[in-house]
């Protein structure tokens, strides 16, 4: 497929709930990895996990997609979904 930039999608991602000490980081990463996707996940301080994902339009759809089910262990009450500008960006970190 075509890495094109009209073809990637970048987006950052807020996840709120029981959404920390739940391996909801290792699991994005395991997910990002599998689908192609670039980016980190972190656990913020007020007890939210951010996401930034960038890579083909589709396989970041399939990316929110994932997140919406929300970690294994725990529970999404929410996720805030915001389009980011495509940049270079290689492998997926969690940081």
């Amino acid at each position: 497929m075509s890495r094109g930039v009209e073809n990637l999608r970048a987006v950052r991602l807020v996840a709120s709930g029981r959404v920390q000490g739940v391996g909801f980081r290792w699991q994005a990463r395991q997910q990002a990895r599998a689908l192609g996707i670039d980016g980190w996940v972190k656990n913020r301080g007020d007890g939210r996990v951010e996401m930034v994902a960038q890579g083909e339009r589709t396989a970041v759809g399939r990316f929110i997609a994932w997140a919406r089910s929300g970690p294994g262990y725990g529970y999404l009450e929410h996720l805030e979904v915001t389009d980011e500008p495509v940049r270079g960006m290689t492998g997926f970190d969690v940081r």
